[in-house]
């Protein structure tokens, strides 16, 4: 049974940034709108430079709502309708706080002092030297105690080591429990649905091991370039942004185990049996598994584009990866034999994000010459959500002439609803006190210690990104990675 969500003081740190303008306020404005928030549930948002020096707190808030409703109902477009908005700004309330000061805390502590015994979530969607010292003051303030939760935004470390710190770091003022590391892919509705598909259907399960599935492709890609993020991207990278987080959680759940419930650890469990038995990245595996690319000048949209490196804020000789492509190997008895082939990519031909579950070819055709495609589970993450069965059948005539043909369950169509978008399902759970769908740190770790040795030789290397052009599919080596195995990407075949 669901758990109803109760009165709540959601403390939005960074409040006037991009995600909080992007992804939350439209998120909490879409729950709103819903009806699925209690009457009581505040919205504090705390940021540094919205209220001009001078300028009275009542007239900065309304310079903060006056912003945050045009960003809302821009991101939102036919979704947003203007006669919520009143009740949902009534909920809004906007205050100057420098994170690293601790004085500054005192008002928000007042604040926060004159609605005792509500769930207090305070959401730390900033940069990650900032998440030390927040928490760090929230303690010095008793800001910690009770139903009190804190969510940490990625990226969580640039290494295991900067990871380890976080966490040891965090971990001095919150409990484990009181932790949420949200990654926002793990809140997608199709996610979700591979955890209903798998373990809440008789139908799949045997068929889920390496008996009968040949490969795993899970593909994450954008059209976009790296936009206003090119100083934050360089230092970071694809494979700190993407893989280590959002693919291998991907990648997780769709190998996990059976878990004994749907609680939070039972899940978690599983999830951190398979990161950990991911093979090992040897050195010279580095060279024959990973491919790493850097997109050069194309096109996007019917646009023309510049490369990675003419981008503003970008240095001229970067080798920072904007695509990656490898193959990981799991080393127990479901999944030995089974390559599992990730790819995410910035500048790409599409925007795409899904995972194909391709199974073995019949082992004898009875029906002559005519080629049959091996049967394949298509989950449709991104942009049109849907999970999709294709399987071979007879075409309409005399001759006996074999087709693909798909199973399709669309989201929008066999529910007639609305998919709530990742981050309204995530912050439900965060009040609500389930954290199933975030991260542990022993799942942190892991995922680190894996992407660790790919690291090492990149920085050990002086061999540049492979180029690929602006709005493709990146660079050859990544086909060719796959037809190692006499396979090909979803896309080719």
């Amino acid at each position: 049974m669901i758990k109803k969500i109760g009165d709540f003081d959601l403390v939005l740190f960074g409040g006037t940034g991009d995600l909080v303008m992007r992804k939350l306020l439209p998120a909490l404005y879409h729950q709103h709108q819903d009806g699925n928030l209690p009457a009581a549930g505040r919205i504090l948002c705390l940021g540094k430079r919205e209220a001009p020096k001078k300028a009275s707190k009542k007239s900065g808030a309304a310079l903060f709502l006056a912003r945050a409703q045009t960003l809302v109902k821009d991101y939102l477009g036919a979704a947003y309708q203007e006669a919520h908005w009143a009740g949902f700004a009534a909920r809004i309330e906007y205050m100057q706080l420098d994170a690293r000061e601790a004085a500054e805390y005192a008002e928000l502590t007042a604040n926060l002092a004159q609605h005792p015994g509500r769930v207090r979530v305070f959401y730390l969607a900033t940069a990650p030297d900032l998440f030390v010292p927040i928490c760090q003051n929230l303690a010095a303030h008793s800001l910690n105690r009770g139903q009190t939760r804190v969510v940490l935004e990625k990226p969580l470390g640039r290494d295991l080591a900067s990871a380890e710190q976080i966490i040891a770091e965090v971990g001095k003022y919150f409990e484990e429990n009181q932790i949420y590391r949200i990654d926002h892919y793990l809140g997608k509705e199709p996610v979700q649905n591979l955890l209903a598909l798998r373990f809440g259907n008789a139908l799949l399960e045997p068929l889920w091991r390496r008996e009968w599935i040949r490969d795993v492709q899970i593909t994450v890609t954008e059209e976009v370039g790296v936009e206003q993020r090119a100083d934050f991207y360089d230092r970071a990278g694809t494979l700190r942004d993407m893989v280590q987080n959002h693919l291998l959680q991907l990648l997780s759940i769709v190998a996990m185990e059976p878990p004994s419930s749907t609680d939070a650890d039972a899940i978690r469990d599983e999830k951190l049996k398979v990161l950990r038995s991911l093979r090992p990245m040897a050195p010279e595996d580095v060279y024959t598994k990973v491919v790493r690319g850097q997109y050069r000048a194309g096109a996007s949209a019917g646009q023309p584009v510049p490369g990675y490196r003419d981008e503003p804020g970008v240095p001229p000789d970067s080798r920072t990866e904007t695509f990656v492509a490898l193959k990981a190997e799991i080393c127990n008895w479901r999944w030995a034999g089974v390559p599992f082939f990730l790819r995410t990519g910035k500048r790409m031909q599409e925007r795409l994000a899904e995972i194909v579950i391709n199974f073995h070819e019949v082992p004898h055709s009875i029906f002559g010459p005519h080629a049959l495609k091996p049967n394949q589970l298509v989950i449709r993450l991104q942009p049109n959500e849907s999970v999709r069965l294709y399987m071979m059948a007879k075409e309409p005539g005399d001759q006996m002439t074999l087709a693909p043909v798909y199973l399709d369950l669309d989201f929008h169509q066999s529910f007639k609803t609305r998919a709530p978008e990742p981050y309204e399902r995530l912050l439900k759970d965060v009040i609500r006190g389930d954290l199933s769908l975030f991260v542990r740190a022993d799942e942190l770790r892991t995922a680190w210690t894996w992407v660790a040795p790919i690291l090492t030789a990149w920085e050990n290397s002086t061999q540049e990104p492979k180029p690929y052009t602006a709005g493709t599919w990146g660079p050859a080596a990544s086909s060719r990675l796959l037809s190692r195995d006499g396979l090909c990407w979803h896309e080719e075949e």
